[in-house]
This record gives structure tokens, C-alpha cells and sequence, in this order.
């Protein structure tokens, strides 16, 4: 029999539904993912440390779980909200229920919820810390809601980076060797790198210049990963001591990284860019891919001019970034920027071998749109452009 569960958010609005995994109470901060798949992906993104993910995705849990989809080791998210857990899963690839998965690695969950209600508090009121669990009364989850901390300031990367560095072998004959920087890597990331051809040496967040360069790398790739990038200041001098030597190819929390160590600030949008269907203009062809995000921080590359952005009137245009911005390693482009608000979604710099984006090229989940973003950064390392 399911047991009564509470979830309440920081500013004191109470939900209830039913515990739908494992015992106990969490805190972390709510945001709401738009994927209509991709689930236990989710579940096992470092990127969603700290965090407690609504699906607004009505059914979840439908096709089970299987270890083919893990991102990770085990799940990272601090809560997972629902509206319904599928009764029971079918598919050929499942090893188990995402419920018994959920309660495995000890996921405090809560379905029955009015997702929609959340979802659109979090929208308009943003982002915020929440209580949940079970066996506990709404006047303690008050509590521990109000005294949650916030994101801003919490270096969440160097609690899921790897402790030690490891190599990964290339599929087939070795091109060389690509330093991937865990801020919170994903397993998908390793294998577009490996697929390529590359050996990947995967580094701890608070690595030096001079130990990646001691690998002899024919690229360095910064990942994807959790919290503020404002506290993760040894990444960001290593990336300014890596600049101009070897070609960068930053992603998510990378990218956010890059922008730090070109003297850009980073700002917290409202309830930032979570799910697989976000809409991205590239500035090169004017095409748009649709592409998988999750991250709650943002580049401001008007920071490194001395202009302010002009106010948003009507649909998203390109007038609402820079066209380019000066910095220490010369000039910086966009690339790509986000359909639903206008923030900077990819950049570039133009005389030194470096670009990132804002959001996961790996599409674990996601649509594949940007998977040839790969195929780019081949041809910086190779110097074909």
C-alpha cells in the first residue's frame, strides 16, 4: 500500500501524492524537465546534483530500467517528482522497475503529485529549494524547505568529478589522446569521444594546466556538470592556461566555464533550461536544432562589452546578444542562442582553436540534432577547421 508523501517548496506551497521510492525525506532544488523519455538518463546525470526533478511528462517508468542507460554509476538527483509511476513496465531491454530501482539506490520519490500546479509555480515564481518525503509532518518539511541552501554560490562539480584520473580506450586505431575534464561527465560523452577515435584520459575538476598538458593532449573537452560555475576557480585558471595551446571543446557547465575564463560573468536565469525539446538558432546557416538541456546558469557575454542588452520586444532575435566581445584570448562570437528566451546558447572565439555550447551534444536523452558538434571538434584537432 502506498504511504502519503509531502513535498513542499521554499516559499511554503504544499503538495501531496504518494511515496514511489525509497524512505525518508530530501531537500534540494526544484526545477521541472520538459523530456517525454530518457528517465533513468536523467536519474544518473551528475548534472542534476543537488537537485530534485520534476517530470512534467505525465507517465514515467513505462519501459523499466535497464544498466544500458545509466550516465552514470548510480542516480545523482536529490529527489525525483512524478505524476503517475507506471503500475507496471514493458520492454525487450528492461532489467527491473524504475520503482525497485528507485528505492535501490535509495531515491526519495513522490508520485501522484499535481506536476502540472509545481511545474507552473516554479515557472513563475523560479527555481527554488524543496522539502519531500513520507512519515514526516508538513510543519518539519517547512522547515527544512526555508533552511535548504540555494544554488548560487555551491560547488556541487568538485562533489562529482572523478577522485582520480582513468583512461578510456579509442574504438579501433588511436588518434591520440583528448583530456576530458569531469565536472560531471556522462558515460554518452566518453563514447562520441571514443567512437571518433580518440583515447580519452577523464581528469578531476580541480586539475592544472600543467597536469593536462602533461598528457600530451591533442584537445581538451570540459564537461557537462552541476551548481554554480562561479566557485570552480581551478578549472577556470586551467582553462586560461590550456587557451591558445590545444584546441577546448566545453559543454553545459564547460561552456559556463569558458565564458568565466574569457572575464565573462555567469547569472542565474529563473527556472533555467531543463529537457529534450529546447529549440537553438545557429547563427552560421540560421537552421535550428532542438536539443537536450540541463543547466540553471547562463554566460552573459555582454559583461565583456562596455554595452548593455537592449530590452526583448516580440520574438527572439539576434540583436539581443552581441555580435562579437573582445577578451583576453581575442575575440568572442555567439554561435548559438536560445529560441524560447534569447540567452547565448554556443560560442566561439575566433583566433584561438576553442567553442562550447550550452547544452548536450550526446543526446542521452535527447534529440541528435548536435551530435556532429563531435565531428566539429575532430576537425579542430585534426586542423581541418
Amino acid at each position: 500500500m502506498s504511504r502519503p508523501a509531502i513535498l513542499v517548496t521554499a516559499d511554503g506551497e504544499v503538495f501531496r501524492g504518494v511515496s514511489a521510492g525509497a524512505d525518508g525525506v530530501t531537500t534540494g532544488e526544484a526545477i521541472f524537465n520538459t523530456a517525454m523519455t530518457g528517465y533513468q538518463e536523467i536519474l544518473t546525470d551528475p548534472s542534476y546534483a543537488g537537485q530534485v526533478v520534476v517530470m512534467t511528462s505525465s507517465h514515467i517508468g513505462n519501459y523499466g530500467v535497464t544498466d544500458l542507460d545509466a550516465q552514470s554509476s548510480r542516480p545523482s538527483v536529490s529527489g525525483f517528482v512524478m505524476r503517475a509511476m507506471a503500475r507496471r513496465h514493458s520492454n525487450w531491454r528492461a532489467q527491473g522497475s524504475l520503482e525497485d530501482y528507485l528505492r535501490h539506490h535509495g531515491v526519495v520519490s513522490v508520485a501522484e503529485i499535481d506536476t502540472r500546479r509545481l511545474t507552473r509555480h516554479l515557472r513563475d515564481n523560479g527555481a527554488m529549494p524543496v522539502a519531500m518525503g513520507s512519515d514526516v509532518d508538513e510543519a518539519e518539511l517547512r522547515q527544512m524547505a526555508a533552511e535548504a541552501p540555494r544554488m548560487e554560490g555551491l560547488d556541487l562539480a568538485t562533489r562529482v568529478t572523478t577522485p582520480h584520473p582513468y583512461r578510456v580506450e579509442a574504438e579501433g586505431i588511436s588518434r591520440g589522446t583528448v583530456v576530458a575534464v569531469d565536472l560531471g561527465l556522462k558515460r554518452d560523452i566518453l563514447d562520441n569521444l571514443t567512437a571518433r577515435g580518440y583515447d580519452v584520459e577523464v581528469v578531476p575538476a580541480g586539475t592544472s594546466a600543467e597536469q593536462i598538458l602533461a598528457h600530451d593532449p591533442r584537445g581538451v573537452f570540459v564537461s557537462n556538470g552541476p551548481g554554480d560555475p562561479e566557485p570552480l576557480v581551478a578549472a577556470t585558471e586551467a582553462l586560461r592556461g590550456v587557451l591558445g595551446r590545444v584546441p577546448v571543446f566545453g559543454i553545459c557547465l564547460g561552456h559556463q566555464v569558458l565564458g568565466l575564463a574569457l572575464g565573462a560573468r555567469t547569472y542565474k536565469p529563473p527556472f533555467g533550461h531543463h529537457g529534450g525539446n529546447h529549440p537553438v538558432r545557429r547563427f552560421a546557416d540560421g537552421l535550428v536544432e532542438i536539443t537536450a538541456q540541463n543547466h540553471g546558469f547562463a554566460v552573459d557575454l555582454w559583461s565583456l562589452t562596455d554595452s548593455q542588452p537592449p530590452p526583448r520586444e516580440g520574438l527572439v532575435d539576434a540583436a539581443l546578444l552581441p555580435q562579437i566581445a573582445d577578451t583576453p584570448f581575442g575575440p568572442v562570437r555567439p554561435t548559438h542562442q536560445n529560441l524560447n528566451d534569447g540567452t547565448l546558447e554556443g560560442m566561439e572565439l575566433v583566433e584561438v582553436p576553442a567553442f562550447s555550447v550550452q547544452y548536450h551534444p550526446e543526446s542521452a536523452p535527447g534529440p541528435s540534432d548536435a551530435r556532429p558538434l563531435f565531428d566539429r571538434f575532430t576537425r579542430l584537432i585534426e586542423g581541418e577547421g
